[in-house]
């Protein structure tokens, strides 16, 4: 049931009753920055995200899936396959609480996420897309393999967009 499990990380959907972690996750200041422009979402919009989410699981077999430490138990962030910028394929996208990061976890669970997007969807590509100033996350798509493919003014915003390819 789309649970993926690493050498120190279990990647598993999120579930409808999750509101409070997504939220905690969601408006977290160091995720909200790019993920949400800065932006504070209500409960009630990730409580739409969680419904589109069981949505896309039952039908498409993807959605956000919730990153936690296999030793420890905590959930550390999230990783997913998600639509923007009315595309017709969704996108990589990841997020970690700030003590989580530096130490490999968006990586290894970002991998699984790209086999599991190229090799069991059978996706042709997957792309991801980072706000250009947000170097971290650039680095991440990099060590993926993803080739910068455009830089373009997004929502106001300078985007930067990666591929990779089966």
């Amino acid at each position: 049931m789309n649970i993926f499990n690493t050498k120190r990380l279990r990647i598993q959907p999120f579930e409808i009753t999750e509101l409070a972690l997504i939220h905690q996750l969601f408006t977290h200041p160091f995720i909200r920055k790019y993920l949400w422009d800065d932006v504070i979402i209500s409960r009630e919009k990730c409580l739409e995200i969680l419904s589109e989410n069981k949505s896309l699981f039952d039908e498409k077999k993807f959605g956000l899936w919730k990153i936690t430490e296999k030793n420890h138990n905590r959930v550390v962030g999230f990783v997913g396959l998600w639509y923007f910028f009315d595309e017709s394929q969704p996108q990589l996208l990841y997020g970690l609480l700030p003590e989580f990061t530096g130490i490999g976890y968006a990586l290894e669970a970002s991998k699984v996420i790209v086999d599991y997007a190229l090799n069991t969807l059978c996706f042709s590509h997957l792309d991801a897309a980072c706000d250009k100033p947000n170097r971290p996350s650039q680095k991440v798509v990099i060590a993926l393999g993803m080739k910068l493919i455009k830089k373009e003014e997004k929502e106001g915003k300078s985007t930067v967009f990666y591929r990779t390819k089966k």
